[in-house]
């Protein structure tokens, strides 16, 4: 099975759930976690668990030469239909060219998994030629923030559960875009829902992660975007009385996206809900929930100086100047400017 174009997760995952095995898979780029899952199901659809005593093998690239992952290759299967050898951190093979004359001419009975994690394999050209030709390359691309959420609900789904809107900005916020450290949270949290609850509550997050429903970044965008000053500045107060649910760096990263979002809404063409929503690449809950009201509530020159602001107090955080203003006071400071 040939493939010209760089494959997906999920086109690849389709194709080997439905029993479409080739002969060689490269599985590269930036989201280790879809390398993994896709390894991982490679395994599971090739081989049963009986089978793979003898017929699985998984090894290291920074561990092992070319010459011995083609020979492992080229051995047929025992009492059963397929062999898989798994390469990991395929990125740390040093001759990786000498795997060609294998790779032009694979054992049909063979599944030769190449998994290269940390970014992009670009040479050697022809090696990664001849891979198109006999299999299949598969690029795993990093999702984006507004991407996360919908990761969330999905992977919940796929166990039963769904998740509130609030929870699952909470979960993403405090994880980030590591997706397997998200997947792990996730299934943390299927174990701590209490019998007959299938829904995941801003309550569960909170006692999953320790960080508060009520006292968050997200809380604070909503704040600031309402100029609700009561509301913020108890948020500023409570990150400067619990240090350990505060740091700066993180807040100052967090405002700086958001009002980044809020400058690109003023150009929105279509200024419908759903067609800010679209523009900055948010779900329609998450852009009323903050960046629609900061669009109506500040004006778009307004906007640039807070962005001006925000990097002036990181520059302050780091020193810069001499600057030795505790953190909480900072963003203190920061919150006042962008309030009046």
């Amino acid at each position: 099975m040939a493939r010209e174009a760089r494959a997906t997760y999920y086109e690849v995952s389709r194709q080997v759930s439905a029993g479409t095995l080739a002969p060689v898979y490269l599985l590269m780029g930036e989201e280790e976690y879809y390398i993994d899952k896709v390894s991982q199901l490679i395994v599971d659809t090739a081989l049963k668990p009986e089978e793979r005593d003898f017929n699985l093998d998984v090894v290291y690239g920074s561990e092992v030469r070319a010459g011995s992952v083609a020979n492992m290759a080229r051995q047929f299967p025992l009492l059963a239909e397929r062999r898989v050898v798994v390469v990991r951190e395929f990125q740390s093979m040093q001759d990786k060219a000498s795997l060609l004359p294998y790779v032009k001419q694979p054992l049909t009975s063979t599944v030769l998994v190449l998994c290269h994690k940390h970014g992009m394999m670009d040479s050697p050209k022809a090696l990664l030629t001849e891979i198109r030709k006999a299999g299949v390359v598969m690029e795993s691309r990093r999702l984006f923030d507004n991407q996360l959420p919908p990761f969330v609900s999905d992977y919940l789904r796929s166990l039963g559960l769904a998740i509130e809107p609030q929870a699952s900005q909470m979960l993403c916020e405090h994880v980030g875009s590591d997706l397997t450290r998200l997947a792990s949270e996730m299934d943390k949290l299927r174990l701590l829902l209490p019998k007959g609850e299938t829904t995941v509550r801003a309550t569960h997050v909170e006692e999953l992660t320790g960080v508060s429903k009520d006292y968050n970044n997200f809380e604070l965008q909503g704040a600031l975007a309402a100029r609700d000053i009561l509301k913020a500045n108890r948020i500023v107060n409570y990150f400067r009385d619990n240090p350990k649910s505060f740091a700066l760096t993180l807040t100052l990263a967090s405002l700086f996206g958001f009002f980044s979002d809020v400058l690109t809404a003023f150009y929105a063409p279509d200024r419908s809900d759903d067609g800010i929503a679209r523009w900055v690449g948010k779900s329609t809950w998450a852009a009323r929930q903050s960046i629609i009201p900061a669009r109506r509530n500040y004006r778009a020159s307004k906007v640039v100086d807070i962005i001006s602001e925000i990097r002036e107090t990181d520059a302050k955080s780091k020193g810069v100047g001499g600057c030795k203003t505790p953190q909480g006071e900072l963003l203190r400071e920061l919150v006042y400017f962008i309030l009046h």
